[in-house]
C-alpha cells in the first residue's frame, strides 16, 4: 500500500514564500520623474550643482535599487525649468517632455547642460506654476507598481497663483487660480478630485523655509518631503542622497 505524506506547515510556508518572491522578482517598476528647477539669476551660484545632481540623478537611482535587488523597468524623467512671469512671461517656463533613459540620455542632458540662470525679478518667482505643469504631467499608468515623483529646486517664495502674468499669452491656461484649486489636483487619500495616483505619488521640495513651501504645502500636503534651502547654497550630497533613498524605498 502506498501513502502519500501531506505537506507539513512548514514546507507549505516555504512554498508560499518561495511564490510570493517569485512573483515580486517579476513585477516591472515604472519610475516617472518630474524636476522643477528654478533657473532665475539667484539660482546662478548653485545650478551648476542642481545640473549635475539632475545628470546623475538617474544613475544613482538605478545603483541604489541595485543595492536594494530591485530593478526598474521603466525610468522616464521630465524637466521644467521656470523664472518669473511677472518678469519676462517669454522666458518663464521651459520644459521636455517625459525622456525615457536611457534611451533619450543625450536629449536629456542637452537640455540641462544648456539651462542658465538669468532674469526674475522680484524675489518671490513662478515655482507654483512649475508645480502645477508637474502635477498635470501625463503618468505612467501601466506596468505592476508605479511611482511618479515631483522634485522642486528653489530659493526662492512663489507668487501666490493666479496673481503675476495670467493675461501673458504664454501663461498656461490649465493653472489653477489658487492654492486650494491646485491642492484639489495634488489630492489625499479617498479625494474625488486628484490628477495624480494616490498610491504612486511623491512630492520633494528642495526649498526655502517660506511660503508656500513651508506650511501651504510642506506640512499640509501629504505624501510630502521638505529639505529647507537658502539662497546661493546647493544641494548638499547627503541631501541628494536622501532624496534618492527615499524613492528608493518607497518602491
Amino acid at each position: 500500500m502506498t501513502t502519500t505524506s501531506l505537506p507539513t506547515a512548514e514546507s507549505e510556508e516555504q512554498r508560499v514564500s518561495a511564490e510570493i518572491e517569485k512573483y515580486h522578482g517579476n513585477l516591472r517598476y515604472a519610475v516617472d520623474i518630474v524636476m522643477c528647477i528654478d533657473a532665475t539669476g539667484s539660482m546662478y551660484p548653485v545650478l551648476d550643482i542642481v545640473k549635475s545632481n539632475s545628470l546623475r540623478f538617474h544613475q544613482r537611482l538605478n545603483e541604489v535599487m541595485a543595492r536594494k535587488s530591485k530593478e526598474i523597468s521603466q525610468l522616464r524623467l521630465k524637466i521644467i525649468a521656470f523664472r518669473d512671469f511677472g518678469d519676462d512671461p517669454a522666458d518663464a517656463i521651459e520644459q521636455t517632455e517625459f525622456l525615457r533613459l536611457p534611451q533619450q540620455v543625450a536629449e536629456f542632458e542637452h537640455f540641462v547642460r544648456n539651462l542658465e540662470a538669468g532674469g526674475g525679478g522680484d524675489i518671490p518667482e513662478s515655482g507654483l506654476e512649475a508645480l502645477a505643469l508637474a502635477i498635470n504631467s501625463p503618468w505612467e499608468k501601466g506596468l505592476d507598481r508605479r511611482r511618479h515623483v515631483i522634485v522642486m529646486f528653489t530659493d526662492a517664495p512663489a507668487h501666490p497663483l493666479g496673481t503675476v502674468g495670467v493675461s501673458a499669452q504664454t501663461y498656461p491656461r490649465n493653472i489653477p487660480r489658487s492654492m486650494d484649486d491646485l491642492f484639489e489636483q495634488w489630492g489625499y487619500a479617498r479625494s474625488q478630485t486628484a490628477v495624480m495616483e494616490q498610491s504612486a505619488k511623491r512630492l520633494v521640495l528642495f526649498a526655502p523655509e517660506e511660503e508656500p513651501w513651508q506650511e501651504a504645502i510642506g506640512e499640509e500636503w501629504d505624501l510630502t518631503l521638505h529639505f529647507p534651502s537658502r539662497a546661493g547654497e546647493g544641494l548638499e550630497e547627503f541631501e541628494m542622497d536622501e532624496i534618492i533613498e527615499t524613492i528608493a524605498n518607497s518602491l
